[in-house]
C-alpha cells in the first residue's frame, strides 16, 4: 500500500516543479512511511510512498521496463503477479525485482491500456510512457484504491489523495454545490465528483488516458446485470466455496505480518474461517469493544477467535474517541459523515500494533445483500406491483405527506418511510431509504442563493443514472448493481482506505474479487435474500463452520451513539463549532433551521443527531482544508 503523486504538462513543455511534486508526495506519507522515490523529465514528474509489503529490498518505486522508457507508480496489490511474471519471463522480458509492480510495468509493453484485463486485484497507478509522451493512469474495478486528478487543459495532476493536490496552490478551491447537496444526503460524494468544482475522482474500473492530443476516460470493467440461470442451490453453494477459498488464499502473500480483522460479524467471521484452513500458524486477529453494551460485539469476536484459536487481540475504544474527529477529519480528505469512520479509526491502530496487513470481510454485505434494507426494498416492490399506480401515487403519496415522523426510530423502520416508497418508483425509494437529508429537509436547510444555483439538481439523479443501466434483471439486483457502483466505493471503502492507510495498514477484501463478483452477480436473487434472511447462501456455505451465534445473529454495523453525543460529550464543542459567527455553513444554510434541529434534538422531540452530525463534520472540514495544507 502506498500513496502516488505526479504532474503532466501535456500541452506545453513547461518542467515540472520538482519541489512541488516533492511537496505533493510528502503529504502522503502516513500511507507508505518506508520509503520514497521520484521520476522527473522535462514536462513530467511521478512520485510514490512506499509502505513495503512484497520484496522489501528491491521494491522502491518508481520502477522501469529494461529501457527504462515506461515507469509507474503503484498502489495496491497484484494478488496474480506471479503468473503474470512467468508468463512474461518466457516472452523475453527481464526483471530485476520481485515485486508485483514491475509485472505491471512489463504487462503494459505487451498489452498497452489493455493490461488491467489480466491484473487481479486492488490497485491505483501512473504509467508515463516516454516514447509515446503518454501518462496512463487507471483504478481497480471495485474502486478500494482512491485516484484523485485536476485537468485545466493544459496539465493533469493527479495523486492517492485530494490533500496532495490541494499543496498546488494554483489549484482553485471552489465549492461545488452539487457534490455539496449529495454529500448532505449520501454521507459522502459520489465520483466522479469532490467537494471541489475543479478536482475530480476516478471512478472505479475506470482508466485515463492523457498525451499531448489531450485526456480521455474509458471504463474498462463493470459489473455483469444479466438475468440469473436457476440452477441448484448446492451448485451455487460448491462454486462459490471455491471462489471465496482461492480469492482469501491469493490475498495471504505477504513478506510481512498478516492478520485479519474480526467483529464477530458474518463476514468477517468468514474470512478468518477460511484463513484457519489455508494457513499453517493460527491467524493474527483484531477486534475492539465498547463501554457501551449495545454497540458492543466483542463477545462474538472472541467466540470465533477461541473457535478457531486465533491468536487474538481485543482493544477498548475510551470515551476520548470524540478528540479524535479532527485528525479522523484530516485522514477523509472530503467531508464525510459516516461516523463508523471512528471504530474503523481505532480498530485499523489495534491492528497496525501487531501486522502491517489485515484482511477484512468489506464487500459481503453489498454483494449477499447483507442489509435490512434490502428486505424492505423487496418488500416495497411486491405491493408496488399490487396496488395500481393511480391510487399509489394519488392516495398513498399524500397520506405520506402528512403522516407524522417518528422521532426515534430507524427511518428504514418507520411507516411514514414505507407509505412515501411505494408510491414511487423503486429509484425514488432506494433514494430515500438512503437519504439523511430528505429532499425537504435539504428546502429547508439550503438558502435561497444556494438552492436557486443548483438549477434543478436533485442528488437522486446519481443512482438514476446506475439503474437505467441495469435493463430488465429483478429489483434486488438492480439494488445490489447501484450500491455497488455509489455506497460501496463512495462510503464504505473510502472509510476502509483512509482509516487504515492513516495507520499505514493494508487492508485487503477477500470478498471483492472481480472474479467472485462476476460469479456472486449471476447467482439468483432469492440465493441472497430469502425472505428476511440477508446473506443466505454465506450463511449455508458457513453453517457447520461457524459458532451457531455468529450465523443467526442479526445484522449490526460500527454505530457510533450520535445522538447521545450532541447531548452529552459532544454538546459544548459541536455548538460552539457550529454557531459560531464565521462558520463555514453559514454562507450555504438557513441557520433557523439549524437552532431548530439542535434545539429539537436537545429537547428529545426528533432526533437529529446524524444531520447535525453533518453540519459539525463540514465546519472541521471546512478549518482543515480551506486554510494552508501541510
Amino acid at each position: 500500500m502506498c500513496g502516488i503523486a505526479g504532474v503532466y504538462n501535456y500541452r506545453d513543455k513547461e518542467p515540472v516543479n520538482e519541489s512541488l511534486l516533492r511537496d505533493m508526495t510528502a503529504v502522503l506519507n502516513h500511507r507508505g512511511p518506508d520509503g520514497e522515490g521520484y521520476y522527473l523529465k522535462a514536462n513530467v514528474g511521478i512520485g510514490h510512498k512506499r509502505l513495503s509489503i512484497i520484496d522489501l529490498e528491491g521494491g522502491s518505486q518508481p520502477i522501469f521496463n529494461e529501457n527504462k522508457d515506461i515507469s509507474i507508480v503503484f498502489n495496491g496489490e497484484i494478488y496474480n503477479f506471479p503468473e503474470i511474471r512467468d508468463e512474461l519471463i518466457k516472452k523475453g522480458h527481464v526483471f530485476y525485482t520481485n515485486t508485483d509492480t514491475e509485472a505491471i510495468v512489463h504487462l503494459y509493453e505487451e498489452m498497452g491500456d489493455d493490461c488491467v484485463d489480466k491484473l487481479r486485484g486492488m490497485f491505483a497507478f501512473g504509467i508515463w510512457d516516454e516514447k509515446k509522451k503518454k501518462l496512463f493512469l487507471a483504478r481497480d474495478r471495485a474502486g478500494q484504491k482512491p485516484l484523485y486528478y485536476y485537468n485545466d487543459g493544459k496539465r493533469i495532476v493527479f495523486a492517492s489523495e485530494l490533500k496532495a493536490l490541494l499543496v498546488d496552490k494554483t489549484i482553485k478551491r471552489e465549492i461545488s454545490i452539487e457534490a455539496l447537496n449529495d454529500y448532505l444526503v449520501y454521507l459522502c460524494t459520489i465520483a466522479p465528483k469532490t467537494i471541489f468544482k475543479d478536482i475530480k475522482k476516478l471512478c472505479p474500473g475506470n482508466v485515463m488516458t492523457c498525451t499531448p492530443n489531450g485526456v480521455s476516460i474509458r471504463e474498462y470493467w463493470d459489473l455483469p446485470c444479466t438475468k440469473s440461470i436457476s440452477l441448484d442451490e448446492n451448485h451455487y453453494i460448491n462454486q462459490l466455496n471455491d471462489l471465496l477459498s482461492d480469492s482469501v488464499s491469493c490475498r495471504l502473500i505477504s513478506d510481512v505480518p498478516l492478520g485479519a480483522f474480526l467483529s464477530g460479524g458474518l463476514d468477517s467471521s468468514t474470512i478468518v474461517c477460511l484463513m484457519s484452513g489455508l494457513k499453517k500458524e493460527p491467524p493474527v486477529t483484531t477486534s475492539i469493544r465498547f463501554r457501551e453494551k449495545q454497540f458492543d460485539e466483542s463477545v462474538y469476536a472472541r467466540s470465533v477467535a477461541d473457535h478457531f484459536s486465533t491468536e487474538h487481540y481485543e482493544e477498548m475504544v475510551e470515551s476520548d474517541a470524540v478528540d479524535q474527529i479532527d485528525d479522523i477529519i484530516w485522514h477523509l480528505d472530503e467531508p464525510f459523515a459516516d461516523a463508523s469512520a471512528i471504530p474503523t479509526f481505532n480498530l485499523s491502530r489495534a491492528a497496525r500494533k501487531h501486522v502491517k496487513v489485515a484482511l477484512s470481510g468489506d464487500g459481503g454485505d453489498e454483494v449477499f445483500a447483507g442489509y435490512r434494507r434490502y428486505y424492505y426494498d423487496v418488500l416495497e416492490n411486491r405491493v408496488r406491483k399490487r396496488i395500481p399506480e393511480i391510487i399509489r401515487r394519488s392516495v398513498i403519496g399524500p397520506i405520506s405527506d402528512i403522516y407524522p415522523q417518528a422521532a426515534w426510530i430507524p427511518q428504514v423502520l418507520r411507516a411514514k418511510t414505507f407509505l412515501r416508497n411505494i408510491s414511487s418508483s423503486q429509484q425514488m425509494s432506494h433514494y430515500n431509504t438512503l437519504s439523511v437529508y430528505n429532499d425537504e429537509d435539504i428546502s429547508s436547510l439550503l438558502n435561497g442563493d444556494i438552492s436557486s444555483s443548483l438549477n434543478g439538481y436533485n442528488p437522486s439523479s446519481v443512482l438514476d443514472k446506475y439503474y437505467m443501466k441495469t435493463g430488465n434483471i429483478d429489483g434486488l439486483s438492480k439494488v445490489l448493481y447501484v450500491d455497488f457502483k455509489t455506497y460501496l466505493p463512495d462510503r464504505m471503502l473510502v472509510k476502509v482506505d483512509r482509516m487504515s492507510m492513516a495507520q499505514s495498514l493494508e487492508v485487503r477484501s477477500p470478498f471483492l474479487d472481480h472474479k467472485l463478483l462476476e460469479y456472486a452477480a449471476g447467482i439468483p436473487s432469492q440465493l441472497k435474500l430469502k425472505g428476511r434472511e440477508g446473506k443466505y447462501i454465506l450463511k449455508k456455505i458457513m453453517s457447520d463452520r461457524l459458532p451457531n451465534e455468529v450465523i443467526s445473529r442479526a445484522k449490526k454495523g460500527f454505530d457510533v451513539p450520535l445522538d447521545l453525543w450532541f447531548r452529552n460529550q459532544l454538546k459544548s464543542k459541536a455548538y460552539e463549532c457550529i454557531f459560531r459567527p464565521n462558520a463555514f455553513s453559514r454562507e450555504f444554510f438557513n441557520y433557523d433551521f439549524v437552532e431548530k434541529m439542535w434545539n429539537e434534538h436537545q429537547q428529545g422531540t426528533v432526533n437529529w443527531g446524524q444531520h447535525l452530525w453533518n453540519i459539525y463534520v463540514l465546519e472541521i472540514w471546512a478549518d482543515r482544508f480551506l486554510g494552508k495544507i501541510e
